[in-house]
């Protein structure tokens, strides 16, 4: 079955007849389940305040988060309701098995269907490429239509992300036409990187079949509210991803390494963004969905999760927690009041002489008094070039330089010329972690 959906999606040369009869083959099975299951509808109305949306005809507030790998169980047990994916099948599960375990959960999924961008190849000029994309989408939707957990489709992913043809609107319409007419349960969106009235109007334009936008901010989210109203956009949006301030929207160090916030500060962010910025634009905001529940390798492997990569919730878990259930957890993350290396922050600019030997330091607070327990790690930086939240691989550690890795206070020995990033981990030992990192040249920035 894997197999032969890889075939299918690499093959966009083949002819849509092809291509239609294999995908249709592909979905049998689960369209004939997905036939015997009873859809809920969801609609999104204008009330007497503004715009939101509905599931059954009830009031549905979503408390959302971008959730890939991620433990639904956990988002549940948070407070969360719903959470949206980036495709249908992520090459570990596919959209029936991560919706039957979202219902097992109390769980909805804005399911995204994986619209290939123009940036990755793709050309909207191939009527054949697009058509076969069509048929493959047809095919999905008709096998996951009726899954009560379905919330939404999502028709692609930022496809204004480097992109120069419009035509991909053009396509997207065509998807949302076709969802319209196979599931009337259902509303459509597509997401934009950022809020840009140009971008929004070739949407608007070219893709008017689409029930609602959505849009991706990081940094931006605090400039939102104001360009929507600069704008004069009156329509209902949702937020599709929110969260950490993006590795490229922050200050550098002079050999351009990002300069990552602690734990602590992203949890900071995360709670003034909410509270500040996505609360007050509550009469056209109809959700959002935070990112990201779960951990991923995007420049450092602690920039955008709000997991560890050992699996353990951050401060930014504590902090959705009290935003939906209107009290903080039982167990709180540790929380990062400083971190040093040769007595500088993350922020100097701190640079080292090889084969010399340096003391770093955290200080971190534990709100229950848990004794706390630490883990350092020395990287390469990283070097990547990828946009978008494009696949990075993971950067391994660098051995046999740091004394006492497992305690507060270490000693490290600064490696051959180069850039590189020093990280700490602290851990309460109920689940919960805090970390923080600095950036670093050793010899001659």
């Amino acid at each position: 079955m894997k197999n032969l959906s890889k075939i299918l999606f690499g093959a966009s040369e083949m002819r849509l007849s092809a291509s239609a009869f294999c995908v249709i083959a592909l979905f049998a099975c689960s369209a004939d389940s997905a036939d015997s299951q009873l859809p809920v509808k969801v609609e999104i109305i204008r009330t007497e305040i503004g715009y939101a949306l509905t599931r059954d005809g009830e009031l549905f507030e979503i408390k959302g988060a971008g959730l890939e790998f991620g433990d639904m169980q956990s988002l549940a047990a948070h407070g969360g309701n719903s959470f949206r994916t980036w495709r249908t099948d992520n090459a570990r599960y596919t959209a029936q098995e991560v919706l039957d375990e979202a219902a097992a959960n109390g769980l909805v999924v804005a399911l995204c269907l994986p619209v290939q961008p123009e940036r990755a190849g793709f050309d909207y000029d191939d009527d054949d490429a697009v058509a076969a994309q069509l048929a493959r989408f047809r095919a999905e939707v008709e096998a996951y239509r009726n899954h009560p957990a379905l919330l939404m489709w999502v028709i692609g992913n930022e496809l204004n992300h480097s992109y120069k043809n419009p035509a991909v609107y053009d396509a997207v319409n065509d998807v949302s036409k076709m969802i319209h007419e196979l599931d009337p349960n259902h509303p459509t969106t597509t997401t934009l990187a950022g809020f840009d009235q140009s971008v929004v109007t070739v949407v608007e334009s070219r893709a008017p079949d689409l029930d609602i936008l959505s849009i991706q901010v990081y940094g931006d989210l605090f400039v939102l509210p104001d360009r929507v109203k600069r704008n004069d956009y009156r329509k209902p949006f949702l937020v599709t991803e929110w969260g950490a301030i993006g590795h490229w929207e922050v200050d550098k160090t002079r050999w351009g390494a990002p300069i990552e916030a602690t734990s602590s500060q992203k949890a900071d962010t995360y709670l003034r963004g909410h509270r500040d910025m996505l609360e007050p634009m509550h009469e056209q905001l109809v959700g959002s969905f935070v990112f990201l529940w779960g951990q991923k390798q995007e420049r450092t492997p602690t920039w955008y999760g709000m997991f560890t990569e050992t699996g353990e919730e951050t401060e930014t878990v504590d902090v959705m927690h009290y935003l939906w259930n209107g009290r903080w957890p039982d167990n709180r993350s540790p929380r990062v009041r400083s971190m040093h290396l040769d007595g500088k922050t993350s922020r100097d600019d701190v640079a080292l002489v090889p084969g010399e030997r340096y003391s770093a330091a955290v200080d971190i607070f534990d709100h229950e008094g848990d004794p706390v327990t630490y883990r350092w790690e020395l990287k390469p930086e990283s070097d990547s070039m990828k946009e978008g939240g494009d696949l990075e691989a993971s950067i391994g550690n660098l051995g046999g330089l740091i004394d006492d890795e497992n305690q507060s206070h270490i000693q490290l020995t600064a490696p051959v010329a180069g850039a590189y990033r020093l990280l700490v981990y602290a851990y309460d030992g109920e689940g919960h972690a805090a970390h923080a990192n600095i950036p670093f040249y050793s010899g001659a920035p």
